[in-house]
């Protein structure tokens, strides 16, 4: 008395504690049920479509849903507690042993078919051993219900267990087939299992609404989408013969009305579909669409084609790695500022099925893919390798919509040596200054000539040789030498440097603005000085001091070279040029001399560092 549904014929009986979630439910009582085997007509068709012979009660529950595309479910009905059904969602803690003999943990989402007392199935996925039939049964309880898809679709999922119920029902059964489905499959049970048949008890708390579609004209859609032309009288033809019923009046446009089992129809484009499929997908032509805004490029696209471009120009390779890591890489490398949100419980994105074997973790560093790669082509005895990638990486949502955070970023890896020609030594090893080198390139291609480079620890990266990328005072990466306990695991053998920046974030940055001028007509004049500095002097420092002192002759101040080695124990030896040169005539010597003697004693004033002897 206290369940307000209609058509209740034995509340007593079923009743529906979760109509968001089963929003119809039918049963019917079938008693003197003889169970034995199947006649030999419907074991050989179940065979055909590849299912075994249990037995005919269970046979005729398989093959009504083959033949309606219903799913079923046969209970004995003795073994249900106070003969009730109940259908409700799971309680904590539950668990039920389904028909394949495991025992399943439940948790509140799932919808679960219970007797008085426990669950008896797992609704739309899988029945309970308990309450299967057996030679013993003789009373059945035939139950054909209606699920929610997307609650079926995630309870197979967490459960692991994909079944044919399952795979109908997250696709959508017609609501409106659950009385003709029992009906069948009670004819069945009365016809080979000597069943004795009672009336339906049909509990229906979701009532189905009407979906209708609005078209103005099927027919131009129709030509406007696919270019065929199909006359009015066809396209309706067509639609009526599929189930879809269409009204029209003299001062509305159609409106054609959606059949119960069609739960893929909402938009005018899927009655265009249709109507072109019925036609003949073979009839549309092979011109293109009309397009009037396609072919642009996107803000950031460009400035990423250069980049490609310049790295390529340097001898790199793009690698394309997978966006899967494995677990045992968390925390290995250091990732991107800004990516991870501090306030999430996990900072990494999982999945649930790995596409490969252990790689569950969506990456959150693009290193681990081109360290991979790295190691493939030195087991094929190739040393020198240059690579870069520009992917996406994830971290575990930090906005407001929930979404997990995506960052675009770009990735180098250089090891190995330059082939130097006509040279007494015709190899060079590649260092720390050629992946600076890189980023430079790499920023100077997007139109970035500001960024500051500094000293910065990584955990990947080696202590000593390694550096941050800021723009703007925001830190957009790091790179240097990777460090002895990573290259241990990968059986690196020789330095291996890595650059890691949030390209997503430089390109986001304004351009430097580009500045033309003429060609020198006049010749300059290059000094190159050797100064010994102490191991704590950045090179950085020395460059800057000696441009902020620069004389209005000198135009530019570069690095050469450094030395390290015999007569120099606690310093180094750095080689700087100094370009002098006028715009309005040729330098004679002693304006060279004096310029460049005043920007050396600026040096000395300032930083206390002289010319070596």
């Amino acid at each position: 008395a206290d369940a307000p549904y209609p058509s209740i014929l034995a509340p007593d009986i079923v009743r529906i504690e979760a109509p968001d979630l089963c929003h119809r439910f039918t049963a019917r009582i079938l008693k003197n049920v003889k169970v034995g085997p199947s006649p030999a007509w419907l074991v050989e068709r179940l065979q055909a479509v590849g299912e075994r012979s249990i037995n005919n009660i269970a046979d005729i529950t398989n093959y009504v849903m083959l033949e309606t595309g219903q799913p079923m479910h046969a209970f004995d009905l003795d073994k249900l507690a106070e003969n009730r059904i109940v259908v409700r969602r799971a309680k904590p803690g539950e668990s039920i042993a389904t028909l394949d003999g495991v025992d399943r943990k439940l948790d509140e989402s799932m919808v679960m078919i219970c007797d008085a007392g426990k669950p008896v199935a797992v609704g739309g996925v899988m029945g309970g051993l308990d309450s299967s039939i057996t030679d013993s049964t003789t009373n059945v309880l035939l139950e054909v219900a209606y699920f929610d898809r997307v609650n079926i679709r995630k309870t197979s999922r967490k459960l692991g267990l994909v079944t044919e119920a399952s795979y109908r029902f997250e696709r959508g059964v017609d609501i409106e087939n659950l009385k003709r489905a029992s009906d069948r499959a009670a004819d069945l049970m009365v016809e080979f299992a000597g069943a004795d048949d009672a009336d339906l008890i049909d509990v229906h708390p979701t009532k189905r609404a009407a979906v209708d579609i609005i078209s103005q004209d099927v027919p131009a859609a129709v030509a406007r989408l696919t270019g065929l032309n199909v006359a009015e009288t066809e396209a309706l033809r067509i639609l009526n013969s599929l189930g879809i019923g269409s009204e029209e009046s003299a001062d509305s446009p159609h409106s054609f009305t959606v059949p119960s089992w069609r739960h893929d129809l909402a938009l005018e484009e899927d009655l265009v579909e249709e109507v072109a499929r019925h036609t003949g997908y073979e009839l549309i032509g092979t011109e293109l669409a009309p397009a009037f805004h396609a072919g642009q490029y996107q803000p950031s696209e460009l400035r990423e084609r250069l980049l490609r471009r310049s790295l390529a120009s340097m001898s790199f390779d793009e690698a394309v790695s997978y966006s899967f890591i494995d677990t045992g890489l968390d925390g290995v490398f250091e990732t991107v500022a800004g990516l991870h949100n501090d306030g999430a419980e996990e900072k990494y994105i999982t999945l649930q099925d790995s596409v490969i074997v252990g790689a569950v973790r969506m990456r959150p560093t693009l290193l681990p893919g081109l360290l991979d790669a790295v190691r493939l082509n030195f087991n094929h005895q190739r040393r020198t390798i240059r690579l870069f990638e520009i992917g996406k990486v994830f971290a575990s949502a930090g906005g407001e919509d929930g979404l997990p955070t995506e960052r675009k970023l770009l990735s180098m890896v250089i090891t190995g040596s330059d082939e130097l020609e006509g040279r007494s030594s015709t190899r060079r090893e590649l260092d720390f200054y050629d992946a600076k080198g890189a980023v430079e390139a790499a920023l100077s291609a997007v139109g970035i000539e500001r960024a500051i480079y500094a000293p910065a620890g990584a955990a990947h990266l080696r202590t000593g040789q390694s550096a941050s990328i800021s723009i703007d005072d925001s830190v957009v990466g790091t790179f240097g030498r990777l460090n002895e306990e990573i290259g241990v695991n990968y059986k690196f053998k020789q330095p291996v440097y890595v650059v890691e920046i949030d390209i997503q974030a430089v390109l986001a940055a304004a351009p430097d603005s580009v500045f033309y001028q003429a060609l020198p007509k006049y010749p300059s004049v290059v000094r190159d000085v050797s100064l010994a500095v102490s191991r704590s002097t950045q090179l950085t420092t020395v460059l800057d001091t000696l441009q902020a002192h620069g004389q209005d002759l000198c135009r530019s101040v570069s690095f050469v070279d450094l030395y390290e080695g015999k007569g120099l124990s606690d310093e180094r030896s750095l080689t700087i040029r100094l370009e002098y040169r006028s715009d309005d005539r040729t330098l004679v010597e002693a304006e060279v001399d004096a310029a460049h003697d005043a920007i050396l004693a600026a040096l000395s004033e300032d930083l206390g560092i002289e010319p070596r002897k």
